[in-house]
């Protein structure tokens, strides 16, 4: 199009200086080698057209890769400002933006100072497409959402960045005239605004696997441990010779027991599965103190048994209540519960043992509990909100001579999804 003007521009002063008397010959001479040139390029170009979307689809895929470089530890701050100076000259745009849900993440262009990263978002139309996810074409500032009238913005493009079903932020352009959106500056703004969700689904997919894989591997080794092994191992010794037929039953138990544990590597089962494996534990820690000692209760409603569930949920939760609140004397008794609170689904692990202090309480869920009941109650709560999303939560209550109250929140309609 711009050689094209040029012809027009260049055959206009070469025809004025052919029809006007006593044209200047050196003006002729420049306006016709102009014309020529535009002309022949011009040409050239409509001949071969593919050559034009050659170089400009390379351009594209070449700034792609470098957005793809920019996000490789996903789209925090820095990643947000860099892709916004990447994309900047390579639109009609003024400026470029990428928000989160709440602030702004990366700005680059016009009028920048007055939007540094870490302001919180101001046009209305940035939370319209936070709260509805579709894109938006905006040809006036009333239609962004400006309190006054800019000088040098006064459209724009808005698109959702979307992870999953959820809408985590938005990449915009802002454009002088309403005029520059073109087809093209609206593929573009669509284009990359899919490149960068896409890039976030999948670091949040690889992000959810690791996690998933560090909490299943940490849980097995908490199941696979050399004390509880040698526990039961002396249990089941010491009955041999005084009662040989409950020996021969633990001991088959605790064949299933492992190869279960084992098996119990996939992403879900079933909470039947988990509450009966969990059961099935605790047989070996009523063998091993005496039903006087210790005693489990169930109240779980038939379809929460049918919801799907990561493995390792609640025997964990079991364990540390065995292991930390037993009291010195008199009985412990640990009761799971599971009920149904609309769409969402409550899971009890409760006790009524030697409980613990408010501070203790406090801290459980602290990143830096690694050890003893911390490691467990946290790897718990990292995989329900991996698995069942945002709104769920683990909560933990208790009082010193008590007992203790543990119970997983599953949120999103966790039994009609899963």
């Amino acid at each position: 199009m711009f050689m094209f003007t040029i012809a027009v521009l260049s055959g206009a002063v070469l025809i004025w200086n052919l029809i006007t008397p006593g044209s200047s010959i050196i003006a002729m001479f420049c306006a016709g080698i102009i014309f020529t040139l535009s002309l022949a390029v011009v040409l050239r170009l409509m001949m071969d057209p593919d050559s034009i979307r050659a170089r400009q689809s390379d351009a594209m895929l070449k700034l792609a890769s470098q957005t793809l470089e920019c996000m490789g530890e996903g789209i925090d701050a820095p990643a947000a400002q860099r892709i916004c100076s990447l994309l900047l000259p390579a639109t009609a745009a003024v400026a470029v933006s990428i928000t989160d849900k709440t602030q702004i993440l990366g700005y680059a262009g016009y009028d920048a100072q007055q939007n540094p990263v870490g302001s919180n978002i101001r046009t209305h139309a940035t939370y319209a497409t936070l709260a509805d996810g579709e894109m938006r074409v905006l040809y006036t500032p009333a239609d962004i959402g400006f309190a006054q009238k800019p000088s040098g913005i006064m459209a724009a493009i808005i698109v959702p960045l979307v992870v999953g079903h959820q809408v985590q932020g938005t990449l915009k352009f802002y454009y002088r005239r309403a005029r520059h959106i073109s087809e093209t500056q609206k593929s573009i703004a669509e284009g990359f605004g899919q490149l960068l969700s896409t890039q976030m689904a999948a670091t949040a997919l690889e992000e959810q696997t690791q996690l998933a894989t560090r909490m299943e591997l940490k849980m097995l080794q908490s199941q696979i441990n050399p004390h509880f092994l040698f526990n039961t191992i002396n249990t089941i010794a010491s009955l041999v010779r005084t009662d040989p037929e409950k020996a021969r039953t633990l001991l088959r138990e605790f064949a299933v027991f492992y190869r279960r544990t084992l098996e119990d590597s996939a992403d879900l089962i079933a909470f039947a599965r988990e509450l009966e494996q969990t059961q099935r534990y605790f047989t070996f820690e009523v063998a091993r103190f005496g039903a006087d000692r210790v005693g489990m209760e169930t109240n779980v409603d038939p379809r929460v048994e049918e919801m799907m569930v990561p493995p390792f949920l609640i025997q964990p939760l079991v364990e540390n209540a065995v292991h930390h609140a037993m009291p010195a004397e008199g009985k412990l008794t640990v009761t799971i519960s599971g009920e149904i609170d609309g769409d969402d689904v409550i899971v009890t692990v409760e006790d009524d043992g030697v409980g613990m202090t408010e501070e203790a309480c406090q801290n459980i869920l602290h990143p830096e509990s690694s050890t003893g009941m911390g490691i467990a109650v946290k790897n718990v709560s990292d995989r329900i909100c991996s698995y069942f999303g945002e709104g769920t939560r683990l909560h933990v209550e208790s009082e010193l001579g008590q007992g203790t109250r543990v119970q997983l929140i599953l949120k999103r309609g966790a039994l009609r999804e899963y």
